[in-house]
């Protein structure tokens, strides 16, 4: 049994502006990351995203990044303790987000998937509680770049 998922969202807004949502941390941090986005998204970047509803801001290195077409990224897979009596037992997972343009380029399919979490009850819950929250970030990215609200704001805090 791998563990992986992909969710998808159709914004209405074009590629160039849907992925600069998502690589712009000022941007980012209007919508998706509540407690706030450092560095913008480029290979071989490593970048600070903190959330209020997941203690401690944490690193996301940036693997490879194809303007307007794809951005791929690895974290913790979060599914085990991160101190230094488990360094061990750390691993990431890989997180890669497409851009395709739609109805002449007037609206943008983003896809979001992740794979990578080892096959245990841990891996099985993380895995789910990220597929959640990536789609929420797909509904906040909506809602933000169609009707400018940011639905996560005091959802956390």
């Amino acid at each position: 049994m791998e563990l992986t998922f992909k969710v998808s969202a159709r914004i209405a807004k074009p590629v160039a502006e849907v992925f600069e949502a998502i690589a712009n941390p000022s941007e980012l941090s209007r919508y998706f990351t509540t407690g706030g986005a450092k560095g913008r998204l480029e290979t071989g970047a490593t970048v600070i995203w903190d959330f209020h509803d997941f203690p401690g801001a944490f690193p996301v290195w940036v693997v490879e990044v194809v303007p307007e077409k794809r951005i791929v990224l690895q974290w913790e897979a979060g599914d085990e303790p991160s101190n230094e009596a488990n360094a061990s037992g750390r691993y990431k997972t890989t997180v890669t987000i497409t851009f395709e343009p739609l109805d002449g380029g007037q609206r943008t399919l983003v896809s979001i998937a992740e794979e990578g979490w080892r096959e245990t009850e841990a891996g099985l819950k993380s895995s789910y509680g990220n597929c959640q929250g990536w789609m929420q970030m797909l509904c906040a990215l909506k809602a933000y770049k169609e009707h400018g609200i940011n639905l996560r704001d005091g959802m956390f805090k």
